[in-house]
């Protein structure tokens, strides 16, 4: 039988990706030059018709086919080129821009990211699904996978240069989140009142840090995850834990994938979970902290995502949880993942695909939460008791151990592989840009 030419011409350029590694690597650049010209001939993304739409879509959609044909032959050589053989330890933004300087074509440049930058989440051209198909396929790979992990868990530049100040003094501002150290525990206040703690960049770049530092203090035993008193008028004078994910700036297309999603989920949600990869041999012993979350008010979203990784949980009586992400047209980080575990499958399903509620007390809330009280003094003493629990010398190497068993490295190296792919698609699809615009219509941020 004989191919049509447009069918044989795109057999040609995949026999072409899969060659060897340099040849692979001008066959997708220009593959991918060959779609920028396209794109260029049409309108900006808010100017253009569906008919146009549809044809940027498809020259999408052509070259992603060949950048994962790319990828499945020669991922692990481009992870060890841009790595230096694993030598270097390169977090995802590192990660994303040596790949473009290197492998042109491979994932955005950082003109492509810049211009994005600048435009509302419906009006972007999508690039972000590029470096998904990248890092995903890094993420597939147990050795390169693991390696990526591991660096992503390194402390950051700016907790490392901000270390002797805490070491000394005992407290950090950080702008949306305030750290002190008090008799041995660190307690960590979510601070963003204008907003009730709803996560944009600066919020997880502000966690990550405090994280970092919390795990760095040697002082430090046990570690406390609280909200602070708002100043949204709805709650003012009342502490609130976390209205999740910012639709707002979603809305506004200042939630990226990597600077927010993949950094929030490998960077200072995993270390609450693992600890810190300080290097060293694997003899050495565990860098991660006993955390205790303390829930005022509600946590929404990523806020109860926090709480599957913390080891205590305190809510206030009149206190309640959601994972309204399927409602917003997105995945719910790794809470598909460790939700289940927590709660069972029927029970996690309510959650995440119905959105049901949880109030703190009802009886399934004891899945998830460990001890309710009424009063602000009540939760007071009960934070007082847990961290007296926690300060035990075998509590670190035990919840390492818990986590060996309940999440395997492995098993969630795999998840995050496939959630990275799931949620940039999400990201750009329509139903999410068309919620995320009804909520910031009436909406400020994610406020309940």
């Amino acid at each position: 039988m004989t191919l049509s030419p447009a069918l044989a011409a795109l057999e040609d350029e995949v026999r072409a990706v899969r060659a060897d590694l340099d040849v692979a690597r001008q066959s997708l650049a220009g593959a991918a030059a060959r779609t920028e010209a396209v794109l260029a001939r049409l309108p900006e993304v808010a100017h253009r018709s569906p008919e146009q739409r549809a044809d940027a879509a498809a020259a999408h959609a052509a070259v992603r086919d060949l950048r994962c044909a790319f990828l499945d032959r020669h991922a692990e050589a481009v992870y060890s080129e841009l790595t230096a053989g694993m030598t270097r330890e390169l977090r995802l933004d590192e990660l994303c821009a040596a790949a473009a300087a290197a492998f042109p074509g491979l994932v955005p440049g950082r003109d492509a990211l810049a211009m994005e930058r600048g435009r509302r989440q419906a009006h972007k051209e999508g690039y972000e699904i590029d470096q998904a198909i990248f890092v995903s396929s890094v993420l597939r790979l147990p050795t390169s996978g693991g390696h990526l992990l591991a660096a992503m868990r390194r402390p950051t530049p700016r907790a490392l240069g901000l270390l002797d100040g805490f070491l000394r003094n005992g407290d950090a501002d950080l702008g949306s989140v305030r750290l002190e150290r008090r008799d041995g525990t660190a307690h960590l206040t979510m601070c963003r009142d204008d907003s009730l703690n709803a996560e944009d960049n600066r919020q997880v770049e502000d966690m990550e840090t405090a994280v970092d530092l919390a795990l760095l203090d040697p002082a430090v035993e046990v570690c406390v995850l609280r909200g602070g008193e708002m100043t949204h008028p709805r709650y003012r004078g009342r502490r609130v834990f976390s209205a999740g994910i910012n639709l707002k700036a979603l809305h506004a297309g200042e939630i990226g994938l990597i600077d927010f999603i993949l950094r929030r989920e490998l960077g200072y949600v995993h270390k609450l979970a693992r600890g810190l990869h300080v290097g060293g041999g694997w003899w050495l012993p565990p860098t991660g902290k006993p955390w205790i979350a303390v829930v005022d008010g509600f946590a929404i979203g990523g806020g109860a995502q926090l709480l599957l990784v913390a080891d205590h949980v305190i809510a206030a009586s009149d206190a309640y949880l959601s994972l309204p992400a399927a409602q917003e047209g997105i995945v719910p980080g790794a809470a598909n993942y460790r939700l289940t575990r927590c709660v069972g499958s029927r029970l996690a399903r309510q959650v995440i695909l119905l959105g049901r509620q949880i109030r703190a007390v009802e009886s399934d809330a004891r899945l998830l939460v460990d001890e309710v009280h009424v009063s602000g003094d009540e939760l007071d003493e009960a934070v007082r008791r847990s961290v007296e629990r926690l300060r035990g010398a075998a509590v670190v190497a035990n919840r390492r151990m818990l986590l060996a068993a309940e999440e395997p490295l492995d098993a969630f190296r795999h998840y995050l592989a496939e959630f990275t792919l799931q949620q940039a698609s999400r990201l750009y699809s329509d139903d999410v840009i068309s919620k995320v615009g009804r909520f910031t219509a009436h909406k400020h941020g994610a406020v309940p």
